[in-house]
C-alpha cells in the first residue's frame, strides 16, 4: 500500500489536483488500484452542483489515469517522466459519485508500445460501477 506522501513521489500531482487518496495494490508496469474518499470540502462541489453537489465525470477519469500513472511510472525505467493523456474512449459513467462515497479505481495497463500505452479503468462505489474507460497515455 501507498500513502499519499509515496503516490506524490512517483507522479506530480499536488492538492488540490491530486486525486488518489491511497494505493491499496500495486503491480508496477501491469495495474493499480487506488482509493479517493470524496469529501464535501473537494473545492469543486461550491459549483457543481450547489444544491446537488456531484463529483464531475472528468474529473473520475482524471482520478482513475493517476491511478493508472502510478502503475506505469513505477517502472524503474519511468521514474522521473511524467505520463500525459493521449486519449480517452470508451468513457461510460454508470453512476453519480457524491460527498461520503469511497471511489474505488482500478487500471489495467493492456496496451503499450514504446512511450505509448493504454490502461483498462474502472471505478466502483462499494460495488457499483461509477465509470468504465480506455485511457491513452504518453511517457515523457
Amino acid at each position: 500500500m501507498l500513502n499519499t506522501r509515496q503516490i506524490m513521489d512517483i507522479i506530480p500531482h499536488r492538492h488540490p489536483f491530486l486525486l488518489v487518496d491511497r494505493i491499496e495494490e500495486l503491480k508496477p508496469g501491469i495495474r493499480a488500484v487506488g482509493v479517493k474518499a470524496v469529501t464535501y470540502d473537494e473545492p469543486y462541489f461550491s459549483g457543481h452542483f450547489p444544491d446537488e453537489p456531484v463529483m464531475p465525470g472528468v474529473l473520475q477519469i482524471e482520478a482513475c489515469a493517476q491511478v493508472g500513472a502510478v502503475a506505469i511510472l513505477s517502472l524503474d525505467e519511468n521514474k522521473g517522466k511524467t505520463a500525459y493523456f493521449g486519449g480517452i474512449s470508451s468513457a461510460r459513467f454508470k453512476r453519480k459519485v457524491v460527498p461520503g462515497d469511497v471511489l474505488t479505481m482500478e487500471c489495467e495497463i493492456i496496451k503499450r508500445k514504446g512511450p505509448v500505452g493504454v490502461g483498462k479503468a474502472t471505478a466502483k462505489v462499494g460495488d457499483e460501477i461509477a465509470l468504465t474507460a480506455e485511457l491513452t497515455f504518453v511517457i515523457n
